[in-house]
């Protein structure tokens, strides 16, 4: 079974390997959409997680991304798609061991990245 669970956090960021008028270079924001997904077989009580349990670990990564600089965060000094991915993967795996995928989505600009894990 998967059970996947979303939040959004909006953060600023700047890219380097652009030109120097090219507008990533320059510190700018995005309202980003995280989709986390853990698989695994159901427990004695029917849960692959429970729900309050999977929330508070995306609560505690939403507060250290949302109305952030991206670059400011350790491990994430270059934020890519990408890099957000692998943060959050690598943030949120202590706490929920059957992860899965972690999803990050640009819906205003129709982008997003899968990272399915090591």
């Amino acid at each position: 079974m998967k059970l996947s669970r979303e939040f959004h956090f909006n953060a600023a960021h700047r890219l380097e390997g652009y030109d120097d008028d090219h507008p990533n270079r320059r510190v700018h924001g995005h309202s980003f959409r995280a989709r986390i997904t853990l698989e695994g077989a159901p427990d004695a009580h029917g849960r692959v997680m429970d729900f309050d349990a999977f929330g508070a670990a995306l609560e505690a990564a939403r507060g250290a991304l949302d109305h952030r600089m991206l670059n400011d965060i350790a491990g994430l000094e270059t934020p890519t798609l990408e890099n957000i991915c692998l943060w959050l993967w690598q943030t949120l795996r202590p706490e929920l061991p059957h992860l899965s995928r972690v999803e990050i989505y640009r819906d205003n600009l129709g982008q997003s990245c899968l990272y399915e894990g090591e």
